[in-house]
């Protein structure tokens, strides 16, 4: 492997293989001009390399990892694990051919509860903070920790009932805050150990989860299904836009009609 990461202004459409259909078309937008959130892709090849190493990440993976982290710094103008105003990145999968739903998300990585209060000072607002600490707990005990989704559902549903909301989006600052409270609580009771502070151990790991998702029971049931071939995923890391900054804020999908 020459090359194991690849920025997204490296790569274009045809490397969908190497890249995955997520790296390879954001990599084609940045090409064409548009207006894309900056980031790198871990190639399929690294993918392969890490089961036929054992699931042992190489050290040299890593040091590419974070040379490429450090061209996404300079380009969002931010530090990650900064304290003062923190870079938060999500983490996704990315294989050849299009597995929706199938494997993990991670989002708003690089939260602790040290960065957390940066990010409040940052944007003037502690619900928004710690609304991406708890969205970000939640999916890294998914993919990395093995915890279910339904332990934190469950938790999120007693705080909306003693506060008397329906809607997660209701709860002020101090009812996210205690979200975030319960499900650390659930990391250290399912696990034995506080959820990790340390950024680049969660970045690290976030990237063996996502590979670790390729032979989940989910993931090989559905490539049998759809005969997808047995080529590996990708993992895209990207500069975090936020959608629960209010109401002139959100998150959806748009489809051309090509």
């Amino acid at each position: 492997m020459d090359k194991m990461v690849y920025s997204f202004n490296e790569g274009s459409k045809e490397m969908s293989s190497l890249l995955g259909n997520k790296g390879a078309n954001l990599a084609e937008m940045i090409r064409i001009g548009l207006p894309v959130p900056f980031g790198f892709t871990i190639t399929t090849e690294v993918c392969r390399k890490y089961y036929d190493e054992g699931k042992e990440a190489a050290s040299e993976i890593e040091e590419a990892v974070f040379d490429k982290l450090a061209d996404l710094e300079k380009v969002a103008g931010k530090k990650f694990g900064d304290p003062s105003d923190p870079l938060l990145l999500s983490v996704r999968s990315g294989a050849q051919d299009i597995m929706p739903g199938i494997m993990p998300t991670i989002l708003d990585l690089g939260l602790n509860d040290e960065t957390v209060l940066g990010l409040a000072r940052t944007y003037g607002s502690e619900k928004l903070a710690y609304d991406c600490y708890r969205r970000f707990i939640r999916t890294y005990s998914m993919a990395v920790l093995d915890i279910p989704g339904k332990v934190f559902t469950a938790a999120m549903d007693q705080i909306l009932q003693i506060r008397g909301t329906v809607y997660v989006s209701d709860l002020d600052s101090e009812g996210m805050k205690a979200v975030v409270l319960a499900y650390k609580k659930i990391v250290k009771e399912e696990t034995g150990d506080e959820f990790p502070q340390n950024t680049e151990e969660q970045l690290l790991t976030s990237i063996k989860g996502i590979f670790d998702s390729w032979y989940s029971d989910r993931a090989v049931v559905y490539r049998r299904m759809n005969n997808i071939v047995d080529m590996g995923t990708a993992v895209s890391i990207q500069c975090i836009v936020y959608g629960n900054m209010g109401d002139d804020s959100g998150t959806g999908a748009v489809f051309t009609r090509s």
